[in-house]
């Protein structure tokens, strides 16, 4: 083989070796900062991993909020209409953090509670963040009751 070949061939195996080394550890990289987002109802079923790292979505239950006294450790509970999983997060909560209010933290579990490291709140009445709305959806169609055979549903009002 000619050796300007030669050099040619070694310089370009090792582009493709560099080039796939880079992309196996950006690759890997992403791959450690992914957090899936789960509903209450998906928590409980056991679809997340042991000690994962996940967010959790849903709206803030009625009547769930306490702060232990003289620290900052909230405690809550997240539902979406189906279940209810308990949140602990110690830390300042957003202004805009309420009771029935859609929020997502990000955290683990831990034994039957899940530990947030980090909690989002809604930023106006009429939002919700679309993640959570699409799995609250997905979780509510199991229950919709689909009226009996041989009858027809009413119809629906026509607006002009």
């Amino acid at each position: 083989m000619n050796p300007t070949r030669r050099n040619r061939l070694i310089w370009i195996a090792a582009l493709v070796a560099a080039a796939g080394i880079a992309a196996a550890l950006v690759t890997y990289a992403i791959q450690r900062n992914v957090t899936y987002l789960y509903t209450p109802s998906e928590v409980l079923r056991g679809e997340t991993a042991a000690h994962a790292r996940f967010r959790l979505g849903g709206m803030v239950a009625a009547n769930s909020f306490r702060r232990a006294q003289g620290s900052l450790e909230a405690h809550f509970r997240v539902t979406d209409g189906d279940a209810e999983m308990p949140v602990v997060y110690t830390g300042i909560l957003p202004d805009l953090f309420r009771e029935k209010q859609a929020v997502i933290a990000t955290g683990r579990m831990q034994g039957d509670r899940f530990v947030a490291e980090q909690v989002l709140a809604k930023h106006d009445e009429t939002y919700m963040p679309k993640e959570v709305a699409d799995k609250m959806g997905m979780a509510h169609k199991k229950h919709d009751v689909k009226p009996a055979q041989g009858t027809t549903p009413a119809p629906a009002a026509e607006t002009k």
